[in-house]
């Protein structure tokens, strides 16, 4: 459980590090970098989550950094899918596949993946894409298929994670409704490369900067590297930040004061998923309530830091419907609260109005 963190108001200084409540980027790769990586399984929502933390930001705007390969989206933490800034994207992978492929292994034997099947992979993407082209998800599991390479659901799904996982492919741009795959080297320039004790001081200033207060066991979880490693990447950080009874995080200038904004957070959302102990953004009462699962990946509406309930969402034509399942009746000034809310969500989203059903 959270620990009582004497004269510093954890979840205040979470939502100011994290630029949910004070937004200073306006470039989407600028607060990625600054995150260090966004999960994003779920691209839609994945976009929300960056849009919320800029000035101003749209999913145009998103969108377009992300077909301009300012951000990628791969496989590169846990294992799921992350928004990483393109100039961190190699030492980031070269950091963390190894861990990747630890997690995976068992599952490619039962899958009869082998590295006689990636190198097969590997020359097929590489004659398919090659030459700038980008490719949709069915359309490379057409071209596997024609190569003599399985692609049952469960076994493509793992070809392309280790095809990420080997630099070998990332995301490319959107293509009407569907996400594309490229060559990694044609998104991606060559980089310095950083020693691992480079990369894993990188790892820990970028995490303890944008989410502390954070504890080691925290960044252990969100990163998926081992505690060895995490413990080694904070003690070469550790004199920039300040500590608090096993919380580590950069000492502010000035804490932001305690606003009545709400927050209508996308699933997997960095304020949530990106802690192993998540006692300070939700009472024990409520997590079934959040999510039945116990990992709270809803879509989760936040007032005063804490979820207090779960929001669902439908389109019209020009406006955007979005269905409040409070854990308990709201008051007064957090129901106006989730309306203004609302109302950003529709301008990201270049809708004219939010219709709130409470």
């Amino acid at each position: 459980m959270i620990r009582i963190m004497p004269k510093l108001n954890l979840i205040q200084l979470r939502l100011q590090n994290q630029h949910l409540a004070e937004p200073q980027f306006t470039k989407p790769a600028d607060i990625v970098k600054w995150l260090g990586a966004v999960q994003a399984q779920d691209y839609n929502g994945a976009k929300w989550a960056l849009g919320q933390r800029l000035k101003n930001g749209t999913d145009k705007i998103v969108e377009q950094a992300f077909n301009d390969g300012d951000i990628l989206r791969t496989h590169v933490m846990r294992p799921t899918w992350h928004f990483v800034a393109r100039e961190d994207i190699r030492w980031l992978l070269e950091l963390t596949s190894a861990r990747v492929h630890a997690i995976a292994a068992t599952r490619h034997r039962q899958l009869e993946l082998d590295d006689k099947v990636f190198a097969k992979c590997i020359d097929t993407l590489n004659k398919v894409l090659e030459g700038d082209k980008q490719m949709a998800r069915i359309e490379l599991g057409s071209e596997l298929k024609k190569a003599g390479i399985k692609t049952d659901e469960q076994r493509f799904i793992h070809i392309m994670m280790e095809m990420e996982l080997r630099q070998i492919i990332c995301s490319g741009g959107v293509q009407g409704k569907h996400l594309t795959y490229a060559l990694f080297d044609d998104r991606v320039p060559r980089t310095r490369t950083t020693t691992r004790e480079e990369s894993l001081a990188m790892l820990a200033d970028r995490y303890f900067r944008a989410h502390g207060p954070a504890t080691l066991q925290d960044f252990v979880w969100w990163s998926g590297l081992t505690v060895t490693d995490c413990r080694a990447g904070l003690e070469m950080v550790k004199r920039k930040l300040a500590s608090n009874e096993g919380y580590w995080f950069i000492e502010p200038e000035n804490i932001a004061a305690k606003s009545a904004k709400a927050y209508l957070l996308s699933n997997y959302d960095e304020y949530i998923v990106s802690y192993k102990d998540r006692s300070a953004t939700i009472h024990e009462k409520n997590i079934n309530k959040a999510d039945p699962r116990g990992t709270i990946f809803n879509h989760t509406i936040i007032i005063n830091g804490k979820i207090e309930g779960i929001w669902k969402r439908e389109f019209k034509k020009e406006a955007v419907v979005i269905d409040i399942i409070p854990f308990k009746p709201l008051s007064p000034a957090a129901n106006s609260a989730i309306q203004s809310a609302a109302k950003r969500y529709a301008r990201f989203l270049g809708l004219k109005e939010a219709l709130v059903k409470m």
